[in-house]
């Protein structure tokens, strides 16, 4: 019993000094430019949805999420913040984009219905890590759920014309009524 007692706890103290040497001799690459290899990418992509999928039922769908005046808040909220990484029909994103790894996702291209309260719970806390930002310090959950419904219901179904003329619609100086958070 004591060499399987000894066998463990050496084999800890050689995985734990080989992590520390890895990390502390610069021998992990950290640049933006390298892509991550697949047991890094799986662990990422785990732990990122077993995170969301646990933290995402607290969110409550409003009633009338599908309301009209909603989702053109929501579309004046992603046109003003959203397109510069995410783009959408017949906007390219801002070329800061193309830097960021891993790339952020063309959402308007996912053609299924995605689940609002996954996409709530993303837009309103963030991903780290992902130059996903989290939306909850700066706006209110009626502007994230705005947001929110726009992407889920409406943003996938556009065509670059009809998201141009969303633009030339609803796009002003006054992006939205009130000033509350």
């Amino acid at each position: 019993m004591k060499k399987i007692i000894l066998t463990v706890i050496v084999t800890l103290a050689i995985l734990i000094s080989g992590f520390l040497i890895y990390i502390t001799t610069g021998s992990c690459d950290v640049s933006q430019l390298t892509p991550h290899n697949g047991l890094t990418k799986w662990v990422i992509r785990k732990t990122t949805h077993s995170s969301i999928n646990k933290r995402m039922s607290e969110n409550v769908v409003p009633a009338d999420f599908n309301d009209t005046s909603r989702i053109i808040l929501g579309f004046k909220h992603y046109d003003e913040m959203c397109t510069v990484c995410h783009g959408a029909p017949g906007v390219k994103p801002w070329e800061m984009a193309e830097g960021l790894y891993p790339k952020p996702p063309q959402i308007y291209k996912h053609k299924d219905q995605e689940d609002p309260q996954e996409f709530f719970w993303i837009i309103k806390n963030g991903i780290r890590m992902t130059g996903m930002p989290a939306y909850g310090p700066s706006h209110s959950d009626k502007k994230i759920w705005a947001i929110t419904a726009f992407v889920t219901e409406k943003l996938n179904k556009m065509t670059p014309e009809e998201y141009s003329e969303w633009m030339k619609k609803y796009s002003s100086p006054e992006q939205d009524e009130g000033s509350e958070k």
